[in-house]
């Protein structure tokens, strides 16, 4: 083969390599709605949406903000999550190498041949292996070689492409695991520091109760000694009063624990966790911020990309096997020196040693294996888009049920402030009418333990709100700031 034509041919089949085989990727169907279910906000062009807001706005307390960096930082299913997006990667960067050919070098090589003698003593004509060499030797001869051997295959119907997109897929799925492990690590450990707030205010109540008791007890003893009341009396204040006592302890093992569990999600020891802020300024939550529309999550949440590009990658399979149907062209070819001697390789240009060859292959039989292995991967992507179509559901389902609940406990809020308020009065109106003999002290206890339980109950629905928002603010797809190029 002449160098013009090795150049024409060459020429002709990588115009070729420009026809890419298979179905093109196009998002499906998504059969969104047009708005999430029990959204009462209100559009307006100055406002933003919740997955807009970079969470270090979202939350105001500094301490919060420092453990979340600290997470981020050190937690190791963030860092694993890393050496993932490294080794994506490779493989991509790998992947644009293999529309080169590939190279070996031959650094030297030796081939002996050896001829016998036929019957009546005289040289044979044929050339043997050092293997198959016969008893009867007449001499040898030796082949000293050195050069390059190259193997080209030609991707005319785009199969390196449509695997190059499976590895975009990869590498772009990669960064989407990063960043729902991370919009996950930021609302545990928001809702763990929550979770200690409420323990810190429960604490808080429990001690306040407990003094509140202990003066309605000194007074009941009072009036005991005074002969007023029975030793009846002084037995169930006390009985109400250790209520309160026993609750400090449970609540201080639940602190330690929270702050624990908070240790490991930021990847240090057990350790004591600093507070900012009380419960009721910890994050921002004003009307100003919107939900936006449905359509915004599938470009938000990670775990819908991460289904899409799962879908991409089925979709460039499916054409690999449909390309893997076709015949196939490939190159391959040596270039080097060959001489008898070695101090001949340098006898330039009768050492020199060269060939070219080409190739075309294409399955003829194989017992139905590669158009069921095609007909297997369109199944697959069907599948896999369905997965897509389920994710997609599902989120918008999560974050109607979020914001259904946010808004049913700003109305339990409302009621347990009241409750709160009314258990207050009742508390002070039962002392006054107990130092007034129009009460009796199982009145006064009674109040003080529905001051203690509705009180609880406030700091609870409090921290369940605070938790309701962090899940909206994930289920949007907030809690990510950096953003890859989507080349699709």
């Amino acid at each position: 083969m002449t160098l013009k034509k090795l150049v024409y041919i060459t020429a002709v089949l990588v115009s070729l390599s420009a026809c890419k085989v298979g179905k093109r990727y196009v998002q499906p169907e998504l059969n969104l709605p047009e708005s999430f279910r029990g959204d009462t906000l209100t559009y307006q062009q100055d406002t933003i949406t919740f997955a807009q807001v970079p969470w270090r706005d979202f939350f105001n307390d500094p301490q919060l903000i420092a453990l979340i960096d600290t997470a981020l930082v050190n937690n190791y299913d963030m860092r694993t999550a890393l050496k993932n997006i490294e080794i994506a990667n490779r493989n991509l960067g790998q992947n644009k190498l293999e529309y080169l050919p590939s190279i070996d070098g031959n650094i030297a090589t030796v081939n002996r041949q050896y001829r016998s003698r036929d019957f009546y003593g005289n040289p044979s004509s044929r050339w043997y292996g050092e293997e198959e060499a016969p008893d009867n030797l007449f001499n040898y001869q030796s082949q000293f070689a050195t050069g390059l051997e190259f193997s080209w295959e030609l991707d005319i119907w785009g199969r390196i492409a449509h695997q190059q997109d499976i590895l975009k897929s990869d590498f772009l799925d990669s960064y989407e695991a990063k960043n729902a492990i991370q919009t996950r690590l930021i609302a545990d450990v928001a809702k763990g520091y929550f979770n200690l707030i409420m323990l810190d205010a429960q604490i808080e109540v429990a001690k306040r109760n407990l003094q509140l008791n202990d003066s309605t007890l000194r007074m009941i003893r009072l009036q005991y000694d005074a002969g007023e009341i029975t030793a009846l009396a002084i037995q169930q204040t006390e009985s109400q009063r250790l209520v309160a006592a026993s609750l400090i302890p449970e609540l201080e093992k639940e602190i330690a624990l929270q702050e624990n569990a908070l240790n490991i999600l930021i990847g240090e020891m057990p350790n004591v966790v600093s507070r900012g802020f009380k419960i009721d300024s910890l994050m921002n939550t004003e009307n100003s911020i919107t939900l936006g529309a449905p359509l915004e999550i599938v470009r938000n949440r990670p775990d819908i990309k991460r289904a899409e590009y799962a879908l991409i990658a089925a979709n460039a399979e499916m054409n690999i096997r449909q390309i893997m149907r076709y015949p196939q062209l490939s190159l391959s070819g040596v270039f080097g020196v060959n001489a008898m001697l070695p101090k001949n390789w340098f006898n330039i240009p009768g050492a020199l040693l060269g060939g070219i060859a080409g190739g075309i292959t294409t399955p003829v039989f194989r017992n139905g294996r590669l158009k069921n292995a095609w007909e297997v991967a369109k199944i697959e992507r069907e599948m896999t888009e369905l997965e897509l179509q389920k994710a997609v559901m599902e989120a918008v389902h999560e974050v109607s049920n979020t914001v259904i609940t946010i808004e049913k406990q700003k109305e339990q809020i409302e009621l347990a402030r009241r409750r709160v308020e009314n258990s207050e009065l009742a508390v002070r109106n039962a002392s006054l009418l107990f130092m007034s003999d129009y009460a009796t002290y199982l009145e006064v206890i009674t109040a003080q333990s529905n001051a203690l339980s509705s009180e609880l109950a406030l700091v609870d629905v409090r921290q369940r709100q605070l938790e309701a928002y962090v899940d909206l603010y994930r289920a949007l797809g907030g809690g990510w700031q950096e953003q890859v190029h989507d080349p699709y």
